[in-house]
Parts: structure tokens; C-alpha cells; sequence
């Protein structure tokens, strides 16, 4: 699902990004059982849509007033 960014006006499809270190959870998971546990799921908690332009974290759905409201302005500025 396509969306916009508030921040820099990039339409497209949001990437998927999570805190934390994959290494680190190995790490845990290889040497502590429940600390491993505990730090797969606090990242899997931590997953957000990001603009695959700027990395912002202000995607909004382009059917939402406000994301109409911006592609609207977005298309006035290119013509």
C-alpha cells in the first residue's frame, strides 16, 4: 500500500525497519536463552514504517484527508 510522506512529499511503499542489532540478538540467543527471548520479541515491538527517501517515520495513508490534502499540493507544485 502506497503512501506519502509528511516530511519530504515521497509517495511509494514505506520500508520496514527495527531497533536494535541482529548480531547481538544471535549473540543472545546462542549464549542466554531468555534474554535472547526478551530481545527478539522488545524488536519485533520496535518494527515502523519508514520513507524509503528520507527514512522519516511521518507516512501517512493516501486515502487519509491529510495525505489527500498533500498529494493534492504535491501535484499543484509539478505542474
Amino acid at each position: 500500500m502506497e503512501k506519502i510522506c509528511a516530511s519530504c512529499g515521497t509517495v511509494g511503499k514505506p520500508k520496514k525497519q527495527m531497533k536494535g542489532s541482529f548480531i547481538i540478538e544471535v549473540f543472545l540467543w546462542l549464549c542466554f536463552l531468555l534474554p535472547g527471548a526478551i530481545y527478539s520479541v522488545w524488536r519485533l515491538t520496535t518494527v515502523k514504517p519508514r520513507c524509503p527517501q528520507c527514512d522519516s517515520e511521518n507516512m501517512l495513508p493516501l486515502d487519509s484527508p491529510m495525505g489527500k490534502k498533500m498529494l493534492i499540493e504535491a501535484n499543484k507544485s509539478q505542474d
